[in-house]
């Protein structure tokens, strides 16, 4: 069921004042429309509907690029959630080049460190994830280079999105566990038993923590 459905429009610009009740971090925002939509966008994805997502999400992007400039974070989130779409549908061609954009504001406009960063660098290793799937399921011995080649992407994304969440959250966060599973899936992926096993029992400490 789709968010907008559920809250009427008044709850969630109460919600929305209530999130930020400092009017001079509010006023730099991409605006209440654009929170809207976003939120109208996250209840699609969660839903399923992705074509109507697609169409919401850019519409999103469209008001936040109007009201805070090409290089806001609001834009890159506009961005990552119009690459997701994408990707939920298979579309990694439309989607990649959406992550890569995010990454670069998220990089300029918030620093190195900062925990949204460890999600731009997440979703694109898993895009490319993803493609290495695809590329063993499609013929396994003529696309191994391939395969091969895409993971090699993906691992430097996911190493430097874990360092940043332990650097930025802690060691114990479970955010750190996920980036811990996201790493050793793909050391299973390629062979690398003992390494995803070492990976693997942290995060399965850390999980043990949280409980």
């Amino acid at each position: 069921m789709k968010c907008i459905l559920t809250i009427t429009t008044s709850l969630l610009l109460l919600m929305l004042v209530t999130r930020c009740d400092r009017p001079s971090v509010c006023a730099q925002g991409a605006g209440i429309e654009w929170e809207i939509l976003n939120q109208e966008v996250i209840g699609l994805t969660r839903g399923g509907e992705y074509d109507r997502g697609v169409v919401v999400a850019k519409k999103a992007l469209e008001v936040a690029e109007k009201n805070v400039g090409p290089n806001h974070p609001d834009v890159a989130t506009s961005l990552n959630n119009l690459a997701e779409l994408y990707r939920n549908q298979g579309l990694y061609a439309q989607a990649e080049p959406l992550y890569r954009r995010a990454l670069a504001i998220r990089e300029k406009a918030l620093g190195l460190d900062h925990p949204s960063l460890a999600t731009s660098l997440n979703n694109l290793a898993t895009l490319y994830d993803d493609l290495a799937v695809l590329a063993c399921d499609r013929s396994p011995r003529a696309a191994l280079y391939d395969d091969q080649g895409l993971y090699a992407q993906a691992e430097p994304l996911y190493r430097r999105a874990l360092v940043i969440r332990e650097k930025a959250l802690g060691p114990d966060h479970p955010d750190v566990a996920t980036s811990l599973e996201n790493l050793a899936g793909l050391y299973r992926a390629t062979e690398r038993d003992e390494e995803a096993k070492t990976l693997e029992k942290r995060a399965a400490r850390i999980q043990a923590i949280q409980r």
